[in-house]
């Protein structure tokens, strides 16, 4: 007999355990900026348009960027943005991304480092050894939206409780 826990979980779980796709929108201040940056420097493509907001395509994910000129402004001007430890590292909060195989993740790393991107942390290994192993980047969109870029190695690793880090 299915409880209702396990009704929910099954609906958010695509059939076979593949993930779906999510939507996340997100407030900026320029929308041009925010184009150039998702579709130029990320080679995100583009879906629907309006004056006011753009859909698009990272990683098989929908980011929609939002006209929001004062709130975008205020968080691209925030130099004292929230963050937590990790391996070393100051990782901003909040913060997306998308996760990628190590492969991918090293061509796009190795992409972003020759257009001579602003990398809030710059590209590297992270939990080296150890069963959360992983490559990792890190960057802010114009209106200063934190992305990290994730590469494993193992897609079975993303969900991982080998114990914490």
């Amino acid at each position: 007999m299915s409880t209702p826990l396990d009704d929910r979980r099954s609906v958010l779980r695509a059939d076979g355990g593949a993930l779906r796709p999510f939507h996340l929108a997100l407030a900026v201040h320029d929308l041009q900026a925010a184009e150039d940056f998702y579709g130029n420097v990320l080679g995100a493509s583009i879906g629907r348009r309006s004056e006011r907001w753009i859909d698009f395509d990272l990683g098989g994910h929908q980011i929609t960027v939002h006209l929001a000129p004062q709130q975008g402004r205020e968080r691209a001007s925030d130099s004292d943005g929230a963050s937590n430890p990790v391996d070393g590292d100051q990782v901003p909060i909040p913060h997306f991304g998308v996760v990628l195989s190590m492969e991918a993740w090293e061509r796009l790393a190795a992409s972003l480092q020759q257009s001579a991107c602003d990398f809030v942390i710059p590209p590297r290994v992270r939990f080296e050894g150890q069963p959360g192993e992983q490559g990792t980047l890190f960057l802010r969109d114009p209106s200063g939206n934190a992305l990290e870029f994730k590469g494993l190695r193992s897609a079975a690793a993303l969900f991982d409780d080998a114990g914490a880090y």
